[in-house]
């Protein structure tokens, strides 16, 4: 393993140790790379891959919290993420998982920007704006400038949030313009086969390009003046390529999944069943969502959770209540309850792995054009990311449309029904984006405070609520004291993000 030690990382892991069996073995001994093999085309797919690993696999927590999942009956009470007391341990995986990944970003970007490699660079930038909006989501101000300027700089000092986000606009628009100069010289066969998530297809860079730009405005809503606002939709607009939408147009990672251990798509890998035929025995449906579908005939309650293996009493579909101390003599174990990879979200064990949805870009279109920040039918686009999302999960044809003409009249299906639009779209959402991006969810919740979700009911929460943000890991304290010591007195309970009003 090429171990390189950074303080305010603790141990970044610029090129992970890999079994034989692992995916991107950048040459033919993985533990002595060499600078000549370290080339953006090798760094691409794996930088894409591990995105994809995040995005869809650690964000849990935030799956509890937002009452999607809850733990089984087999299961004891995890008395941190239930109580909501989170220390500087809890998720410090967060902070060091993602910086791995954006040092293998930042090589990509430095080693294309010198090689006058355009579509690299582009990607490079791209994936940099994902990255770190996750960790400024998550922690506020953080690492960015000059996070990877080790020169006579190894405790770098922290950006405030709303200027990574600021900065992370400008990344953006040159990654599109970076695209477009990509296209014009031509992309060869080999980026294409690189590009593991669209093939080399720079206009669907361009478009995710475009939906994160109107991500991170969707996430500083409360915050943001007109004169940001005007700018980054003028320069989506400028750039002509549109935003996500139906059909294939999905960010979807897939470097070859395979039924083979640690090659399996990372969702089913990790909440379905192993290569092994190790299955995921902990996580099960939360009955808060559980409820919120079926009150409403939503059949897709039968395709984000599973049967249980053994149903008791006649309940096909059992959740849990987040918190709840279950008693010794409760007959529902695992077995008995419905697991969170439904046959909607688990299709397959080589199935692409989500970055990003059309589901979640219509949402956040519905919600901009709602605001009048965009053009468009804001009932339109909210209609078409709910079908969206059962034709996602592969309900029947027209299941979606069938949903949303039974519940026209009911304010918390129909447009014209509901009263507090941006609460209709941000509540459908919740219910279209579970096993997906359940992160989205909690970024809406602390935003905006819906959806209403029920607060734990772990008798260890005493006066805690849901979380604003997690603590800065323990390692940034032993490490790069002075720099986080900066940053005040940080108390999860009430400390928030930048754009959290």
């Amino acid at each position: 393993m090429k171990k390189i030690i950074y303080p305010f990382f603790a141990a970044v892991l610029l090129f992970t140790a890999s079994c034989k069996k692992e995916f991107f073995d950048i040459n033919e001994n993985p533990n002595s790379p060499t600078e000549q093999s370290i080339t953006p085309k090798v760094l691409l797919p794996r930088a894409l891959h591990n995105v994809g690993v995040r995005v869809g696999t650690t964000f849990d927590y935030a799956a509890f919290w937002m009452s999607y999942w809850g733990h089984s009956g087999s299961y004891g009470q995890s008395i941190e993420i239930e109580s909501y007391a989170i220390t500087t341990a809890f998720q410090s995986t967060q902070w060091t998982g993602w910086y791995d990944i954006l040092n293998d970003i930042n090589t990509m970007e430095k080693k294309a920007k010198q090689g006058g490699e355009p579509f690299y660079e582009g990607a490079a930038k791209t994936l940099k704006a994902i990255g770190y909006m996750y960790l400024v989501d998550q922690y506020n101000n953080v690492p960015y400038s000059k996070a990877f300027d080790f020169v006579g700089n190894i405790t770098p000092a922290y950006d405030k949030g709303e200027d990574i986000y600021a900065d992370l606009f400008v990344q953006l628009d040159a990654a599109g313009k970076l695209f477009v100069q990509a296209e014009t010289n031509g992309i060869d066969a080999s980026t294409k086969s690189a590009d593991v998530m669209y093939g080399g297809n720079t206009e669907s860079w361009r478009r995710l390009v475009n939906t994160m730009r109107l991500k991170l405005l969707i996430h500083e809503s409360q915050v943001v003046t007109a004169a940001t606002r005007n700018t980054v939709v003028g320069q989506i607009t400028a750039d002509g390529a549109g935003y996500i939408n139906q059909g294939s147009q999905a960010a979807l990672v897939n470097p070859g999944y395979a039924v083979v251990d640690k090659q399996q798509n990372p969702f089913w890998n990790t909440y379905k069943i192993t290569a092994l035929g190790v299955t995921d025995q902990y996580n099960r449906a939360n009955n808060y969502v559980l409820n919120k579908f079926t009150s409403t005939n939503d059949i897709r309650y039968q395709y984000v959770f599973s049967p249980a293996v053994t149903p008791l009493n006649g309940n096909t579909y059992k959740g849990v209540n987040f918190g709840e101390v279950v008693p010794n003599n409760d007959p529902y174990k695992q077995q008995n309850q419905s697991d969170v990879a439904g046959p909607g979200l688990a299709k397959l064990a080589t199935q692409s792995q989500p970055v990003f949805t059309a589901i979640e870009s219509l949402f956040l279109q519905a919600e901009a054009a709602e605001r009048g920040w965009i053009s468009g039918s804001a009932q339109t686009l909210y209609e078409n990311a709910v079908k969206e999302s059962f034709a996602y999960l592969g309900v029947g044809a027209g299941t979606g449309q069938a949903y949303l003409t039974a519940g026209a009249a009911n304010p918390s299906i129909g447009y014209a029904a509901a009263t507090n639009k941006i609460q209709l779209i941000v509540e459908q959402k919740y219910l279209g984006l579970i096993g997906l991006a359940n992160f989205e969810s909690y970024v809406d919740y602390r935003r905006l405070g819906f959806p209403n979700v029920p607060l734990s009911l772990n008798p260890n929460r005493l006066t805690n609520v849901i979380p604003l943000r997690l603590a800065y890991p323990q390692t940034e304290y032993n490490y790069n004291a002075a720099n986080v010591a900066a940053q005040g007195t940080i108390n999860p309970q009430t400390s928030a993000i930048f754009w959290d009003k």
